[in-house]
């Protein structure tokens, strides 16, 4: 270690008396080791310390290393056993330094002692400023007067003084804590939230810092007094201790509060407890347990609670003394390829999570959302290749909502698999899908159509279909469900090609073979139930066994040719589009289930497709020829404009839109007769980031609107909006007796760089009313989030509703102190409005 001098005009003088000369040089070691231990390398142990207050310190330090010291004079005083540098003294050692008037090191009483607006930056960034600084040389003991502390993690220490003792405890007196960092512009205005307190302690063996007598401000004001509170050192990532208050109110739980308790058993596993207690239905407890491994990680979490006041839940799910679920995830890596697994929930009754506001639905903001219909309990195995795909999973579905029958809902258990082969085939694509599925349910989940529906004068709540399950009427109810066993295996190999000729037309010949392989088991169906709206001659679903192998070859050529057109308006493209699809009949339509395959809408984005169905249940058969035309046109400066018109025809065979299944799929969907219904679609995008689309289907025959949609997206600057304007037309084979229409609406806008604010509207035109509205405002800065959210919309939790329910959130979030909730459920005692 030497000492480096300054240039030779003085900048740093030497000094002693004449007695002291033979040993002035040992003394100056010395300070300079003082020195070096006090700027040097920290421990692992004291890595977690408090930050910036020097800490014992016995690891060697590198004889290698060397310190720079620059002083107006270096002074030993033989008499004083004291050695020193004063005037603008500047040491820097290993990335650290000090500065201060005056650096005196005491070898009688072994201090250090550092005079005068002295500023340590230590090696990790770490800055304390104080006006006096004395410490041991072992630094056990010691004081700083006028101390500030900025670290690195943008967290704030002051006092007027802190005291070493013990060797492992800081006292900070008159202490102050911020993480919010100071304004730029107006330094001397106070920082956003601050905690004072008339002695902040720091454990450093425990990893902890103490505040007694504290006093929470925001912006100066005191708002909260605490007489004594804890937090882990803010260097602390995991620490074992009590974690922020939560608040709750209801009216069927009370008012609730608790204080969850976080135990950092290992670096690898933790247990959280929160407990939380309502004054009307007693204590709630809640655990949840974390663990990872070396290949994943899995948690478990419990909640239950002896309910003080069932009657509050009379008529209910919930009517019941002893409610819980427990629930857990886990997902682990088998490969770069592979990876497994589950997500399951076990509860009491099927209302208990919402009821006590146990499912996650608030976002990464802190804002609410909609409250969860169901939950999906899965356990799966996933792989991913370059050209193939493989997904094994079996999922069980827990309806949450009061009408929710959980015997009518299904246990699923699925397989897909895709491959791309490797080497063209005929210079074409080629490939193979696979797809199994297996259901069963115990009684037939059968739904009332809209006719059958009946609400109160002006309302527009939730009621059940009037549809009697024990005699159910076909002109009053659909098969959704069907009850039993049903189990289908499909396989289908496919190619395709596409080819572009000299005169710039594209053509793309496509054949695939499907075979689905398939057995029912369907338990017994009420006897004057024939099937739903089935056509004359049509084989309604039966009750009994049933086995099936069907197979479907397709052939068929995709055609289109682009004329492309350059003018000094921009440049637009007109493409015209055939598809010529050539297959026989589906065969057994109505024998086996529909489970997967319900879901059909006729637009722009189905014209094209060789099968319309959604599912593998159903499969479309006999000849079509679907044709439309594209129009683009790319204006300078204006934007993109897009639009699409088609129209399908039934060539020959069997339509299978024309024959209904147990849900009537196809039937009333536009593409049921031999020349289906016009689709078009419009689309105009001045800018990236605005954009408008319009879709609709028009009766072939008459022209009458059939399915309008119209949907705007807006970004600029700091706003964003959009909007969805939906009317179709009564189905009644479908149960949809009447016209729907309704919009639904959302917009975000950010007032400045931390304040913003979002909502969305959703308003039934047809019933007069709005069934849902949520507006959230959030505040986040580098030390504080807040987020206030109110969401009100009909949910079936409680009994049938005429009036929505409305809940309150408000998240509050301090930086390296934690975050507090407080919710509240207003209007119908239909759900509750805990947060955790």
């Amino acid at each position: 270690m030497t000492v480096g001098l300054a240039p030779a005009e003085g900048r740093m003088a030497m000094a002693w008396s004449r007695a002291g000369r033979a040993t002035g040089g040992l003394f100056l070691c010395a300070l300079l080791l003082a020195l070096a231990t006090l700027l040097g390398d920290v421990t692992p142990a004291a890595a977690q310390a408090l930050p910036g207050i020097p800490q014992n310190l016995s690891a060697p330090q590198d004889p290698n290393k060397k310190m720079l010291v620059t002083a107006d004079e270096l002074v030993y005083d033989y008499e004083k056993n004291t050695v020193g540098a004063s005037g603008n003294v500047q040491l820097y050692y290993d990335g650290a330094s000090l500065e201060a008037r005056r650096v005196t090191y005491d070898r009688n009483r072994n201090l250090v002692t550092a005079e005068g607006n002295v500023r340590l930056k230590q090696k990790d960034g770490t800055i304390v400023n104080a006006e006096n600084l004395q410490l041991s040389d072992d630094f056990k003991e010691g004081f700083i007067s006028s101390l500030r502390i900025d670290t690195t993690e943008k967290t704030h220490f002051a006092a007027t003084r802190a005291d070493r003792v013990e060797g492992n405890i800081t006292v900070l007196q008159n202490g102050v804590y911020t993480a919010c960092e100071p304004c730029k512009e107006h330094p001397e205005r106070p920082v956003l939230w601050q905690v004072k307190a008339a002695r902040i302690i720091h454990n450093q063996n425990e990893q902890m810092i103490y505040y007694k007598d504290a006093t929470l401000e925001f912006f100066g004001l005191p708002i909260a007094y605490f007489p004594y509170f804890s937090s882990p050192d803010p260097t602390v990532k995991r620490k074992t201790g009590f974690l922020a208050p939560i608040f709750a109110n209801s009216s069927q739980l009370g008012f609730g509060f608790g204080v969850p308790f976080f135990w950092n058993i290992a670096p690898d596993r933790d247990l959280t407890l929160s407990p939380v207690y309502y004054t009307q239905q007693g204590l709630l407890m809640q655990g949840e347990w974390r663990q990872r491994l070396m290949n994943g990680s899995y948690d478990i979490r419990a909640a239950g609670i002896i309910q003080n006041d069932k009657e509050e839940f009379a008529g209910l799910p919930g009517y019941r003394d002893n409610r819980g679920v427990v629930q857990s995830k886990g997902e682990f890596v088998l490969s770069e390829q592979w990876k497994w697994g589950w997500d399951g929930t076990l509860a009491s009754d099927r209302t208990f999570i919402n009821d006590y506001s146990l499912g996650n639905y608030v976002d990464g903001l802190g804002l609410l959302t909609t409250v969860p219909t169901e939950v999906i309990s899965q356990i799966y195995l996933t792989g991913q290749g370059d050209r193939s795909f493989f997904d094994l999973r079996g999922l069980y579905f827990l309806g949450l909502s009061v009408t929710d029958n959980q015997e009518q809902i299904p246990i699923v258990g699925t397989f897909n698999y895709n491959y791309i082969f490797g080497n063209p085939l005929w210079g074409g694509e080629a490939g193979v899908k696979v797809n199994f599925n297996a259901v069963s349910r115990n009684e037939a989940d059968f739904v009332g159509t809209s006719a059958a529906n009946s609400f109160p004068s002006g309302g527009i709540g939730i009621a059940p279909g009037a549809c009697a399950i024990t005699n159910p009427n076909p002109t009053q109810c659909l098969l959704r469900g069907a009850p039993g066993e049903y189990q289908r295996l499909s396989a289908e190999l496919y190619w395709k090609k596409s080819i572009t000729d000299q005169a710039g037309q594209i053509w793309t010949p496509f054949a695939s073979a499907r075979v689905d392989v398939a057995h029912s088991n369907i338990s017994a169906l009420p006897t004057n139930y024939t099937g739903g709206f089935t056509l004359p001659g049509q084989n309604p679903l039966q009750a009994g066994q049933e086995d099936l192998i069907r197979a479907m070859p397709v052939i068929g050529l995709d055609y289109r040719y682009p004329f492309i057109s350059v003018q000094s308006w921009g440049t637009q493209t007109i493409e015209p589009r055939a598809q010529l699809v050539i297959r026989p009949n589906e065969t057994g339509i109505g024998r086996l289930p529909n489970e997967d395959a319900q879901s059909l809408v006729f637009d722009d984005t189905t014209l094209f497709e060789v099968d319309k169905y959604s599912g593998y249940d159903r499969v479309e058969g006999g000849g079509r020829l679907n044709v439309g035309i594209t129009y683009t046109a790319a204006l300078n400066n204006a934007g993109l404009v897009t639009a699409v018109i088609g129209q399908s025809y039934h060539l020959f065979g069997l339509n299978s839109f024309s024959e209904g299944d147990m849900a009537n799929t196809g039937l009333e969907s536009g593409l049921e007769t031999n020349v289906s219904d016009y689709v078009a679609r419009f689309s105009y995008s001045p800018t990236n980031n605005l954009e408008f689309v319009s879709r609709f289907r028009f009766d072939e025959q008459n022209f009458s609107l059939q399915r309008f949609e119209l949907e705007g997206r807006a970004a600029y600057d700091r706003i964003s909006v959009a909007a969805v304007y939906g009317l179709y037309s009564p189905q009644p084979l479908l149960g949809y007796y009447e016209e729907r229409e309704g919009i639904y609406t959302t917009a975000s806008y950010r007032l400045t760089n931390e304040w913003s604010v979002a909502g969305g509207l959703r308003y039934n035109i047809a019933q007069s009313g709005f069934d849902m509205t949520t507006v959230g405002v959030t505040y986040a800065d580098d030390c504080f989030t807040m987020a206030l959210s109110y969401v009100s919309n009909y949910s079936l939790n409680g009994p049938y509703q005429t009036e929505p329910n409305s809940t309150v959130l408000l998240t509050i979030g301090l930086r390296t102190l934690g975050q507090t909730a407080l919710s509240t459920s207003l209007g119908s005692s239909g759900t509750t409005g805990t947060s955790n």
